[in-house]
């Protein structure tokens, strides 16, 4: 099969033929349709984002295909079944805290990186091996709609977070980085969930207004000027009450100032869940002062990615009209394209657009 490999930090994919995946128990082998190609892919290519990473590897974090073929250990899935590969790969010998990988991606410790050796190749390929577990289905779609369905592998990062600090309907939310790729996901991901609410602050006012063109007066733009205490008393008076979430996924260039500033909304009470990369880039960390946090009785979550259903209860939410894929405009490559979709994605990051391989 045709493939796009990763052999070494800083050079270009080769595309070429390698050896198709084998299939064992617990395992099944889906006929890639489209993967999404992250933003930030070409720094992890560059070893700049010192990601976790076996080489070579076949890329491609995720995707959207058709099984193939399916394990003995396999009761409902069916050859031909439209899923969605996640990406996250956990160890099946500890049900309490199992290792992690993000499948041709990156591994959280040893143990993940363990895992990558078996579960290393991704979706940049004509077929992927994935975890049963890892395979969700998605009912039926048409081979034109598999792009758009890629927008679950972004979605699914800020639904993790919400499901996590426990996001009630009617509840407000503040989205610290609202104008990434990942933080307009989670705006609207966090409508989706029922939210009244979400503030959204951010430096693009071009990006704040499409927002709330696209979401309506449900979403509370805020333009910040870089002040940590006047930003976070223009957040406070965006909201119509006391914030009871608030939700960061900040890049690892932001200054933790920023990320504080917004982290120090939330209510006595509230919830803070942190998804983001301050300090992953080396520099200073996040800071946050201990009595506020006590006496406020705050609960932080540190998050990555999102439980095993997740993607599941994702799928509902978009079948169910709550949650809308059109809003993504996607541009598609093929394989023999892959690096010129990688260049691409990097040089139109923006919300609510995505890059596309179709293998």
């Amino acid at each position: 099969m045709k493939a796009a490999i990763l052999k070494s930090l800083g050079t270009p994919l080769v595309i070429e033929d390698v050896p198709a995946p084998t299939l064992g128990t617990g395992e099944v082998i889906v006929d890639v349709v489209a993967t999404r190609v992250l933003p930030y892919l070409n720094e992890v290519f560059s070893g700049a984002r010192n990601y976790a990473l076996d080489l070579p590897v076949i890329p491609g974090p995720g995707g959207i295909g058709r099984i193939s073929a399916i394990g003995p250990d396999a009761t409902r899935l069916a050859v031909g079944d439209w899923v969605f590969c996640d990406p996250t790969v956990r160890s099946r010998d500890d049900a309490i805290s199992p290792d992690i990988t993000l499948q041709a991606l990156s591994a959280r410790d040893e143990g993940g990186m363990k895992l990558q050796k078996h579960f290393r190749h991704g979706s940049f390929a004509e077929r992927m091996r994935v975890p049963t577990e890892n395979v969700k289905r998605l009912g039926e779609i048409t081979p034109a709609e598999a792009s758009r369905w890629c927008a679950l592998g972004t979605m699914l990062v800020p639904y993790g977070g919400f499901l996590a600090a426990d996001l009630k309907p009617g509840e407000t939310v503040l989205v610290s980085g609202a104008t990434g790729n990942f933080g307009s996901a989670a705006v609207a991901v966090a409508l989706a969930m029922g939210a009244a609410c979400v503030v959204a602050p951010g430096r693009n006012e071009k990006i704040l207004a499409d927002l709330v063109r696209r979401f309506g007066a449900r979403v509370r733009p805020v333009k910040l000027s870089g002040n940590e205490s006047d930003d976070r008393e223009q957040m406070k008076c965006a909201a119509p009450g006391p914030i009871d979430c608030v939700f960061d996924i900040m890049p690892p260039s932001v200054s933790p100032t920023v990320v504080r500033a917004a982290i120090m909304t939330v209510r006595a009470h509230g919830r803070v869940v942190l998804m983001g990369g301050v300090g992953m880039a080396g520099g200073v960390g996040l800071e946050l002062p201990y009595p506020w946090i006590m006496r406020n009785c705050v609960t932080i979550h540190g998050v990555w990615m999102y439980p095993p259903d997740a993607a599941v209860r994702l799928v509902a939410l978009v079948r169910a009209g709550l949650l809308r894929l059109d809003h993504y405009e996607t541009t598609e490559f093929d394989l023999d394209h892959a690096n010129e979709a990688v260049a691409h994605a990097a040089a139109h990051a923006a919300p609510f657009k995505m890059t596309v391989i179709r293998p």
